[in-house]
């Protein structure tokens, strides 16, 4: 008898979590460490680490003022030159460059390909931190890549 409750329990569990929006099942389950390393002055940086915090990352951030350092950072971390953006996340064995959305890279740990990371290369309006009141959305690509400079696109939004 016991078992059946705490089958019955857990299979309730479960549907509830189905039943959630992907925002809130994610908020319940712990949050993901993340460290990012940006410019101090950068103020989309902080709107996008705002908008990663939001959605279930721990994120540590390292101001890094001298941006041959942080060229450095992105360059050891297997972002090629042609995909760069304005900041870097390191987040399990993965490189996140840009402003890239926390629903991706939530998606990205999931499915754990093989791949150095994600990236939405340049400042994209309308990508999470670039939002610009009184501008329109542009759409963009969130290209999955390789240290060799491969990609493809993840997601387009």
């Amino acid at each position: 008898m016991t078992d059946r409750r705490n089958f019955l329990a857990l299979a309730g569990l479960g549907a509830a979590g189905l039943l959630l929006p992907k925002e809130l099942f994610a908020r319940a389950l712990p949050p993901v460490t993340m460290t990012i390393y940006k410019s101090p002055s950068c103020g989309c940086c902080v709107h996008w680490v705002t908008h990663v915090r939001a959605n279930n990352f721990d994120a540590k951030v390292i101001d890094v003022a001298d941006q041959a350092r942080l060229d450095e950072l992105k360059t050891t971390s297997g972002v090629p030159v042609a995909l760069r953006s304005c900041h870097l996340a390191l987040v399990g064995n993965y490189a996140i460059e840009g402003h890239v959305p926390a629903d991706l890279i939530h998606r990205l740990l999931r499915e754990a390909p093989q791949a150095r990371g994600l990236t939405v290369p340049g400042m994209v309006v309308g990508t999470p931190g670039m939002e610009v009141e009184g501008a329109t959305a542009q759409r963009f690509d969130v290209l999955l890549f390789q240290r060799d400079g491969t990609r493809r696109v993840y997601a387009s939004r």
